[in-house]
């Protein structure tokens, strides 16, 4: 098998930089080096900043008109070099290519786009006081603004966090994940040939204790920082940026419930759960690895569901027949593995999967997990609480709403939930009680850039998006005017 080789570079004040330190990056399907990155210490961490800080004093003073041509520009350069990076995503993450092609390029284009245009379009409020006085508000750029991003979908990401941040005049140091450093790579190159400032748009390398990430939190000419990623992760910058009070965003873990009333279209509910439990091999964030179904459909959509998950096809990510890519690294994939250990020390049982595929070479030497379905685990067990991050779905009976919204509950995270039901009152109820930033009824991973997101208790802070973002990535200031 023929790989590419990326030789990724650090994108510091306009100018493409890697010398010195150098990492390893592997394909996750066969563990082949196709690749390596620089690794950035504390010269290039000060350096990156003080670029990003010296642009700011002209890119916030930009008209918002002409920031949004040049990120306009920057959007269309994305749409056009699509089969570029759909390939790029699938070397990076190990995703299968047909999950790339189905809008994932052009919706990573949308996430530039869409802020560009609201960064010109967005109204502000005014408030007239009954003695004649006036105030309104402002809404001005803060500063440089970290964006640390993981890699389990990591150009969707990335510019889910540019769009806004250069939009609102705001400067940008991309950290990508260690694992995945080539797509946030390739997007410095087309956002350069997009003609965006020098300094204006960053890119740095490396890992995140006492490197890169670590060193980019705790500069203190860093103003804002939007995380993606672990919960422990989000608690140690939490930690760090308290001593400069800096402004946070953080979407974190997520152990999504997938409530399955009786009521359902067996056909419909399947394929949502499906989608909902195994895409991106289960390692996302907005998954909904615990299926709870109710007690008079439990058996029938278990045996539909386990033969569904039973025909998709894992293996080579480059095949348009594969559904199921490998997981990012070896270490990942004995971590996913740890937890079915675990399972089987209980009463759990494992009714489908736990096994490594059997396939050829190169992709023998992958990291393989097929879909795999537990059943008869308590909602306490491990498995049932922590984020696995892998295709492990666990499917419970339940009887009634309150006993469903109380397993739903159940757990520290509350990112997302999947409803699934025909009654509208019902739908309504469940969805209001459950206690998560997301609720999809009867669909799964269906987002409008206007809307906010983010998570509750452990899965994060803050919110972003639309006019939420707005309020994240901008200094408010009131502005109280004389009526003399």
């Amino acid at each position: 098998m023929e790989y590419p080789f990326f030789e990724v570079q650090h994108y510091i004040d306009g100018k493409f930089v890697g010398d010195g330190s150098r990492f390893d990056i592997r394909y996750p399907a066969t563990n082949a080096v196709i690749g390596s990155a620089p690794e950035a210490g504390r010269d290039e961490v000060d350096a990156v900043v003080s670029a990003a800080a010296r642009a700011f004093k002209t890119w916030s003073k930009t008209p918002a008109a002409e920031r949004r041509r040049l990120l306009k520009g920057f959007a269309e350069l994305i749409r056009s070099h699509e089969q570029e990076l759909t390939a790029i995503e699938s070397w990076d993450v190990g995703r299968p290519l047909r999950e790339n092609q189905a809008g994932y390029i052009p919706r990573i284009a949308a996430n530039i786009e869409f802020f560009a245009d609201f960064a010109v379009t967005h109204g502000s409020q005014a408030y007239p006081m009954d003695n004649g006085y006036i105030n309104y508000v402002l809404h001005q750029p803060i500063g440089v603004a970290a964006l640390i991003t993981p890699w389990n979908i990591p150009m969707l990401l990335e510019t889910w966090k540019i769009g806004p941040a250069l939009a609102y005049g705001n400067t940008v140091v991309l950290k990508p994940a260690e694992l995945t450093p080539i797509g946030g790579w390739k997007l410095a190159q087309l956002a350069h040939e997009a003609g965006l400032p020098p300094g204006v748009f960053n890119v740095i390398h490396g890992f995140g204790p006492e490197s890169a990430g670590a060193f980019l939190t705790q500069h203190p000419g860093v103003h804002l920082i939007s995380f993606t990623g672990e919960t422990t992760t989000g608690q140690a910058i939490m930690n760090v940026a308290a001593r400069d009070l800096k402004r946070l965003s953080f979407e974190l873990g997520g152990k999504g419930a997938n409530v399955i009333f009786a009521d359902v279209d067996l056909d419909r509910a399947v394929a949502i759960s499906i989608r909902s439990s195994f895409f991106n091999q289960g390692e996302l964030c907005l998954a909904s690895p615990r299926l709870l179904v109710q007690r008079p459909i439990y058996e029938q959509f278990l045996q539909r569901f386990t033969e569904a998950a039973k025909a998709l096809c894992v293996g080579d990510p480059f095949d348009l027949r594969t559904h199921i890519g490998a997981l990012i690294a070896p270490e990942h994939l004995e971590r996913v593995r740890g937890y079915l250990e675990a399972a089987r020390s209980t009463a759990a049982e494992i009714i489908l999967g736990g096994d490594q595929p059997d396939l050829p070479a190169p992709f023998d030497e992958g990291n393989y997990l097929n879909p795999t379905i537990v059943i008869g685990a308590q909602h306490t067990d491990r498995i049932c609480q922590e984020e696995v991050f892998g295709p492990v779905i666990t499917v419970a009976p339940f009887d009634d709403e309150d006993e469903v919204i109380a397993i739903a509950n159940g757990v520290s995270y509350g990112l997302s939930a999947v409803v699934q039901t025909r009654e509208l009152g019902r739908a309504l109820r469940v969805a209001a009680a459950i206690e998560v930033g997301t609720v999809w009824v009867n669909d799964f991973f269906v987002r409008d850039l206007r809307v906010p997101f983010g998570g509750a208790k452990q899965s994060g802070v803050g919110r972003e998006g639309g006019q939420y973002g707005l309020e994240f990535y901008t200094e408010l200031k009131n502005v109280c005017l004389s009526n003399q």
